[in-house]
């Protein structure tokens, strides 16, 4: 697998927070979780693909539903806490690979739906892996796509960029609402369904996750007295206990259409 700039950055980040994000509340959330599988649909015997599985979370899921599923992921640390969380669940019809989800290899039409969850917000140039998931399903077949927006207003949108490459350098970019559906619009895919909802989780334990860099806190504490008029889909409100992130979430569900001529875009990572 080539390695160039970003995706070192990407692979080193993930090696290092594999068990902590494994553990987190956004990742185990049964609320995110329930929603991606009601938006797939996955039903015996067909042949799962999850796109930049993580720790396996939603591969073991898709298992449970479907006849096979397959998790491939770039962090060879997460790929193997996936393999070690399925081992020990006793899941014998889901396996992993380290693999990169905007130039598999796969063969072309060769599952019945995918999903990415998380993952578009680290790839730069994201409408790739949008057309690598179009290449390897099959005609008919679903994809589906649960990430974290970025808001509408350039200047919110902007900051909100700062703040997350702050908290984590192998974060890339999120997107509008209108960018999330240019994807697969790009990829000649039709979009059934999409929609947009909250989702709370404790600011210090994403912050510190992220990075334990202090210099970067202290720059995302100075970024957080500093947020611009416009911001609605990253929000940071005190508790009794601690602080709240609220971040927007958008899931959409994609087909590819019998005769979909999707492409094969080869770019490198920059």
């Amino acid at each position: 697998m080539e390695r160039t700039g970003h995706l070192r950055e990407v692979q080193e980040a993930f090696t290092r927070q594999a068990r902590s994000f494994a553990a987190s509340e956004v990742a185990r959330s049964e609320q995110l979780l329930d929603a991606l599988l009601d938006a797939a649909r996955p039903a015996p015997g067909e042949r799962w693909l999850d796109a930049a599985c993580g720790p396996g979370i939603v591969t073991r899921a898709l298992a449970g539903r479907a006849g096979q599923a397959h998790g491939i992921d770039t962090t060879e640390a997460m790929v193997q806490l996936a393999r070690d969380a399925a081992q020990q669940a006793g899941i014998d019809n889901a396996t992993f690979a380290v693999d990169d989800a905007t130039r598999s290899g796969l063969a072309d039409a060769s599952w019945d739906g995918a999903v990415t969850r998380f993952s578009l917000h680290h790839i730069p140039v994201p409408a790739r892996l949008l057309d690598e998931l179009a290449r390897v399903v099959r005609p008919g077949a679903r994809i589906v796509v649960l990430d974290h927006l970025a808001d509408d207003d350039a200047e919110a949108r902007s900051w909100v960029q700062e703040v997350e490459r702050l908290r984590d350098r192998s974060h890339w970019a999120s997107l509008s609402p209108a960018a999330m559906t240019a994807l697969g619009r790009r990829a000649g895919l039709t979009l059934l369904e999409h929609r947009d909802f909250s989702f709370e989780l404790d600011f210090d334990d994403w912050l510190n996750r992220g990075s334990q860099d202090a210099t970067a806190h202290a720059l995302v504490e100075d970024a957080l007295q500093a947020r611009p008029q416009g911001t609605e889909r990253f929000t940071v409100t005190p508790g009794p206990v601690g602080r709240t992130l609220r971040l927007r979430m958008w899931l959409g569900t994609w087909s590819r259409d019998p005769g979909n001529g999707a492409r094969d875009r080869r770019c490198d990572d920059g």
